[in-house]
């Protein structure tokens, strides 16, 4: 029986493994359209009530693979010099699913007529649930259960980060988990025909590290070319995406990137009015990542404005 205890061990250690090392935040790909998502200092960048849906659906052909839903609502206030907003995530991959709700903070500080620098911090709180009646062992007779002494846990979260922008420039460093909160640490039981089993397990959530940076350049009054990039830090392990981005006819964004370590993609976003956008986002692995099958990505956006015959100036991505 020991291949049984291996795989109950297997279970609550691919938790926080399953998306890359130590990876264990959502992945998305279309953060290029809505920076909130990894960056609190994000907030009132947008210099209107923006509201962002996120749906990504990843790896089609794996079992159990993650889905993703977010929810992001923000706006300048206090003459443009703060920041609000709400962000709701929730994500589910395999037997686990995590709820989180953050209330976001941004200090907006005017360095220049084109030059603002941003502080923002986000706190909130995740709710951890455990669903062993959803894992499929292999050998349908092995008879095991297993306790987390309940399986509904949580912790308080807290991210922070840094945003600066200018009318053709951004760069972003934000940081999640900076309380190391601590989600499960105590035993874990296995029962199966030989007995009764303890083993000590503990899930704390590491901080993530997120560097962006962009660059707007004017081929004309109807184009612009906007590359971009993104490193990630878990833990001791750095992975980097390269984007190129297109702006086309005061309407629409189109572009793909180059994910080190996984493979490519492509995504765009349109105005469908001066308020109302829509993104879509495909990837793919490539080697032996290929197996898991392709990622798809929506992202519904509203920008709400005073004026709203001005459309939100897509300088930024």
């Amino acid at each position: 029986m020991k291949t049984i205890m291996k795989k109950a061990i297997i279970l609550i250690v691919v938790f926080s493994t399953i998306r890359g090392v130590a990876q264990q935040d959502p992945q998305y790909n279309l953060y290029q359209y809505n920076q909130m998502v990894i960056n609190p200092a994000y907030a009132g960048a947008r210099d209107a009530i923006a509201i962002v849906a996120d749906v990504r659906k990843q790896w089609l052909s794996f079992p159990g693979a993650p889905t993703t839903a977010a929810l992001s609502v923000h706006s300048p206030v206090a003459n443009n010099k703060v920041g609000l907003g709400l962000t709701i995530v929730n994500d589910k991959i395999g037997s686990k699913t995590v709820s989180s709700g953050y209330a976001n903070f941004s200090y907006i500080l005017k360095l220049n007529n084109k030059t603002k620098l941003a502080f923002g911090a986000r706190a909130g709180y995740s709710s951890y649930k455990f669903n062993f009646s959803e894992v499929k062992y292999k050998q349908t007779d092995d008879a095991v259960t297993a306790d987390l002494a309940g399986t509904n846990k949580g912790s308080i979260d807290i991210d922070a980060g840094l945003y600066l922008r200018t009318n053709t420039f951004y760069m972003g460093l934000s940081a999640t988990h900076l309380n190391n909160g601590k989600v499960y640490n105590g035993d874990f039981t296995v029962r199966d025909t030989t007995g009764v089993k303890d083993y000590s397990v503990s899930y704390i959530l590491r901080p993530h590290v997120f560097l962006t940076m962009g660059k707007s350049f004017v081929v004309n009054e109807n184009f612009l070319v906007v590359p971009s990039i993104m490193l990630k830090n878990v833990m001791t392990k750095t992975t980097v995406d390269v984007n190129l981005n297109f702006f086309a006819a005061k309407r629409i964004w189109f572009g793909g990137f180059v994910r080190q370590g996984f493979g490519f993609g492509g995504l765009f976003q349109v105005y469908v009015t001066n308020q109302f956008r829509v993104g879509y986002s495909y990837d793919f692995g490539t080697g032996a990542r290929r197996q898991l099958g392709s990622s798809h990505e929506i992202m519904l956006g509203f920008d709400i404005k005073k004026n709203k015959s001005k459309m939100t100036s897509p300088r930024f991505l």
